[in-house]
Parts: structure tokens; C-alpha cells; sequence
């Protein structure tokens, strides 16, 4: 967690406001991949892809 309060003091201080969607979606595609490794709703997930 402290990775994460680190970028978000770094954006917050030098105002990198646009790489908030960027950092967004990439945690969402991380969780998209865990998930998708190791379940039964993975065909769904490589679906989407």
C-alpha cells in the first residue's frame, strides 16, 4: 500500500493528474489476469480479449 500512497503523493505534488486512468487501467488489467489464471471464469474473461 505504501507503492500506491507514493504515486499518489507524486501526482499530487508535480499535478500528473493524467496518469491516474493510465495507472487505473492497469491495475484492473492485473486483476483481470489473477483472476483469470486460476478460475472457472476465465474462457469468459479471454473472451473480452
Amino acid at each position: 500500500m505504501e507503492f500506491l500512497q507514493d504515486i499518489f503523493k507524486f501526482m499530487k505534488q508535480r499535478k500528473k493528474w493524467w496518469l491516474a486512468p493510465m495507472i487505473i487501467l492497469l491495475l484492473l488489467i492485473g486483476v483481470l489476469i489473477v483472476i483469470g489464471g486460476g478460475s472457472a471464469v476465465a474462457p469468459f474473461i479471454y473472451t473480452l480479449f
